[in-house]
């Protein structure tokens, strides 16, 4: 549920913002859940990244907008699509992101998806472009894939580029399946968040699906979140502060002040705010510009923690992968979020680790992946105990489809590997191996309607 009020509101004090949270607090029964997934385009001849121009991005763009989407334009520049609660994007190297409607359940996600798929792959077959489900282009160089010329691009680039050594890797090359879950309350967000915060690397190594970079194997369970460790820490990684006794939409909030800003956004027009802190924004206001609250809205979606508070909580730790992984990702999150055992027991998975054990986790998952060691205990094993616990809390929700499945059914590919002692990264490695790039892109594209 989206807060209510008026964006153009210039702000006075911190108790808007954290009003902001508050005014968010969504009934059980009117709680949803929203899917976010990525992908990855090549020419179909001869595998090339797909442009932005020259057949690319926007020819595609372009054809959907004639099928009934909305076209969004910065300029001549069409950027992105809209239809009702769903919207089409565009990732800084052309990765195409389907922004999913809020839904009640992994079914309804189910069939958003391969209604999205039918659509894409049947232009896209005609257009000879497919679209592949990793979380890190497993062969292009950073220098061959060209920048999508959306104005936010334009500023966050020269930006970041000073923060991360593969900030521009992050940006270009990689992409991702992220969930969005409603909370009930503030002390309900709490323990989303510290849940989530603490098995979020647990969930990256269950979904590592990158351990190609440039053509070439360099270890990597996941590339895409080996990415993200050099790409900027002021806004990215992991928050101690969330298991400290005061956390609440107040301390969030703190937080995020002091988080640098990328620009102040104007009549379309992104205007650089040379990094300074949104409570300087508030307090001193920059070009004659007053902080307000759609300023404020803008600033939360630029902060990159690997668990996201906005209107909604967002996890955003598992690579793309192909339509079985991207509906598995909800429905291990939702089995986790919306059970209060679940809940209980994934909290309880991590209790008593400190921020030292979570941070040096996050930096060894990206290259061991299942095979990374937490307190004393192998994440593979850990893996299987969340995977049980999210499967448990799905079946206490008992949500049917029309043949009388719950969603527990979407995890099942996924507990199939785990339970192998494997990954989504030993498939395309499977597949490199077997093949080179024609049999990973058989093995990882897109098709019509999800499985």
């Amino acid at each position: 549920m989206r807060p209510r009020g008026d964006p153009d509101r210039v702000l006075t004090g911190t108790d808007e913002l954290v009003g902001h949270f508050r005014a968010a607090v969504t009934p059980r029964a009117e709680r949803r859940v929203g899917t976010e997934q990525e992908k990855i385009g090549l020419f179909e001849s001869d595998l090339r990244p797909l442009p932005y121009d020259d057949g690319g991005v926007r020819a595609l763009l372009s054809g959907l907008e004639r099928a009934g989407w909305s076209g969004i334009r910065e300029g001549e520049h069409l950027i992105a699509l809209d239809k009702g609660d769903r919207q089409i994007t565009l990732e800084p190297g052309g990765q195409l992101e389907l922004s999913g409607a809020p839904l009640r359940s992994v079914h309804e996600f189910y069939d958003e998806l391969s209604q999205h798929l039918d659509e894409l792959v049947e232009l896209s077959a005609a257009m000879g472009i497919v679209w592949i489900g990793v979380g890190f282009h497993p062969v292009a160089e950073l220098d061959g894939v060209a920048w999508v010329p959306k104005r936010r691009y334009g500023v966050m680039r020269p930006y970041l580029e000073g923060k991360g050594a593969r900030a521009h890797e992050m940006m270009k090359l990689t992409a991702t399946v992220q969930a969005n879950f409603d909370y009930g309350s503030e002390d309900e967000m709490v323990r989303m968040m510290r849940a989530a915060m603490g098995v979020t690397s647990i969930v990256t190594a269950l979904c590592a699906n990158s351990p190609l970079r440039g053509g070439r194997e360099e270890g990597f369970a996941s590339t895409r979140a080996a990415a993200w460790l050099e790409t900027d820490p002021d806004r990215c990684g992991l928050l101690p502060f969330v298991f400290d006794a005061d956390f609440g939409f107040a301390r969030y909030v703190e937080w995020a002040l002091d988080v640098p800003m990328f620009f102040v956004l104007r009549d379309g027009h992104y205007r650089p705010s040379a990094g300074i802190t949104f409570r300087r924004f508030m307090a001193q206001g920059l070009g004659g510009e007053r902080a307000t609250m759609a300023d404020w809205d803008t600033h939360l979606t630029t902060l990159f923690p690997e668990v996201r508070l906005k209107h909604y909580l967002e996890v955003r730790g598992s690579d793309s992968g192909p339509a079985w992984l991207t509906l598995a990702v909800p429905a291990l999150w939702k089995g986790i979020f919306y059970d209060d055992q679940a809940l209980e027991a994934a909290e309880a998975l991590t209790r008593g680790w400190d921020a030292a054990e979570r941070e040096r986790l996050r930096r060894e998952v990206p290259r061991a992946g299942l095979h990374a060691r937490a307190a004393g205990r192998p994440v593979l094993e850990l893996g299987r105990e969340l995977l049980a616990i999210a499967r448990a809390g799905l079946r206490r929700q008992d949500v049917r489809d029309a043949q009388g499945r719950d969603e527990s059914r979407y995890l099942e590919p996924l507990e199939e590997l785990v339970a192998k002692g494997r990954c989504p990264a030993d498939l395309v490695l499977d597949a490199w191996r077997s093949g080179g790039l024609a049999a990973l892109v058989d093995r990882f594209r897109f098709r019509r309607t999800a499985p």
